[in-house]
């Protein structure tokens, strides 16, 4: 039951990391994909409601964490509390624009809460690359081997966004009229499949970085290294892939497979305290989801699905 549980949590955070990287990053790609009003309708139209699926892999994480896992929420969550407050307020502000935007038709009210979704995007990304590299580096979030996690996650993160955004931002076969009236659909479609490729090269070289900061830094990799060496081989290699094409057809599976690495990496790569709670507890835990993980994962296969269908212009979020 205990392996039960670890396991259930490894599967939580990747899937937290593959899926909120679509709109954590099409977030932070905002004002580079949308650059009229209709535009930037039909980003925030492509982010919502996709985001409050992913949120609901956040939240399970949190609760087997703070439930099963004592010891652990105190080494990863008290250890880099900081970091986590960031993450929240990011978080805060992020989903604030996203419900707030299109309460009003109003040019400064409307830019003002496209600022805070990309802003919160933006911290949202560095706070979990801050504590991916922190959990790396054995408690330190500001060691440059750290900074340079965080940057690599970061560009995964954008590289995620622009392959969604690929998907999301095409036109529909019979543009509906706000689509039209506020720029040409396709350009941004366009604009994020080309940037998948630049994404890749740059979250390439970030990793490149990164491994010699940890060969000449006292902040490298603490635990296992040759597992954490693995996990970053396979991930230049997905990144090679993605950076030798111009457009989506492949970067929406490499790009997922990306975001998978950088949990994948501390979950073997790391000797965290995963003691878990009393047998009893665990048991009546592993009663009460095992019936809700296959519905989570189907919902979320479907939304996934459903919601690479290009996007409405106009709608609750836009």
């Amino acid at each position: 039951m205990e392996i039960a549980a670890v396991v259930l949590l490894a599967g939580l955070v990747v899937g937290y990391f593959v899926l909120a990287g679509c709109d954590i990053g099409l977030g932070m790609l905002l004002p580079h994909l949308a650059r009229t009003p209709g535009e930037r309708r039909r980003l925030v139209s492509a982010v919502a409601p996709y985001f409050l699926g992913t949120e609901v892999w956040l939240v399970g994480a949190v609760g087997v964490v703070a439930g099963l896992f004592p010891a652990l929420k105190h080494e990863v969550i008290v250890a880099q509390w900081p970091v986590f407050v960031a993450i929240l307020a990011g978080w805060l502000w992020r989903d604030a624009g996203l419900w707030l935007r299109p309460r009003a038709d109003n040019t400064v009210w409307r830019g003002t809460w496209d600022v805070a979704i990309t802003a919160g995007s933006w911290t949202l990304a560095l706070g979990w690359g801050l504590v991916v590299g922190g959990l790396l580096s054995g408690g330190r979030p500001l060691s440059p081997f750290a900074l340079a996690c965080a940057v690599t996650v970061v560009a995964l993160f954008a590289l995620r966004g622009a392959a969604f955004g690929a998907e999301r931002l095409v036109p529909a076969d019979r543009p509906e009229p706000a689509a039209t009236a506020g720029g040409n659909a396709a350009e941004s479609a366009d604009v994020a499949a080309g940037a998948t490729r630049h994404l890749a090269r740059g979250a390439a070289m970030a990793l490149l970085f990164t491994a010699l900061t940890a060969a000449f830094s006292t902040g490298a990799p603490e635990g296992r290294p040759v597992a954490a060496a693995a996990v970053a081989a396979g991930l230049a290699l997905v990144l090679g892939v993605t950076s030798g094409l111009w457009g989506p057809r492949l970067s929406r599976h490499t790009s997922a497979l990306a975001m998978a690495a950088p949990p994948v990496a501390v979950a073997l790569a790391v000797e965290l305290p995963v003691v878990a709670a009393p047998q009893g507890t665990l048991t009546l835990v592993g009663y009460a989801l095992a019936p809700l993980v296959p519905v989570m994962i189907l919902g979320q296969v479907w939304l996934y699905r459903m919601l690479r269908q290009p996007a409405a212009s106009s709608g609750f979020f836009a």
